[in-house]
């Protein structure tokens, strides 16, 4: 029922889904550009109109109360950017133990202009051996959802001009404040 509704209140918005024919059972799941509060809400209507079983990382202060627990009911895993402790390891291994897992990732880690993309999913993906989803929220097209699906390389300066492609001319809520598609760490 939330897919349909999901669907029909999307159309109305005017938007247009995008969803490869092949879906893996697990992924890590770009999403890119993040540049508005917006692309949260678009996402979790993309999430159900796909009938995506997707988790999430955002910093631990939006999981405080009174919407932390709303939070976690709606798949979303709290990280602390502070203080990192085997995070790749910890999430690699949430894809050993869930034969189901998606796992979406901000790789710019922030709405707000970096120089380039942090590469946690990069390292998360290779360590659990499972692919790339390209997903997007594209406001000039009224397009979103998920581009493709890419298995990494491992060759990090290959796989991040790959991703640049797929993504080339997609357009977030605020352009002005999309990373640029290259490595920063």
């Amino acid at each position: 029922m939330l897919k349909k509704l999901s669907r029909r209140l999307l159309a109305r918005l005017g938007w247009k889904l995008i969803d490869p024919p092949e879906r893996p059972a697990q992924a890590v799941l770009l999403a890119y550009p993040h540049t508005s509060n917006w692309d949260g809400v678009y996402a979790l209507l993309i999430k159900l109109a796909l009938g995506l079983e997707a988790r999430w990382v955002g910093k631990d202060t939006l999981f405080r109360w009174p919407v932390g627990g709303l939070m976690r009911r709606l798949g979303g895993i709290p990280i602390d950017r502070r203080a990192p402790r085997g995070f790749v390891a910890e999430m690699a291994a949430q894809f050993a133990t869930h034969p189901n897992f998606l796992l979406v990732i901000a790789p710019e880690g922030t709405r707000s202009l970096t120089k380039g993309w942090k590469s946690g999913f990069y390292r998360i993906a290779l360590a659990a051996k499972v692919p790339v989803a390209l997903a997007f929220v594209d406001y000039p097209r009224r397009e979103a959802g998920i581009l493709a699906y890419l298995t990494l390389t491992g060759d990090p300066a290959t796989d991040i001009a790959a991703i640049a492609r797929h993504y080339e001319g997609r357009q977030g809520k605020r352009p002005e404040l999309a990373s640029p598609i290259r490595w920063l760490d």
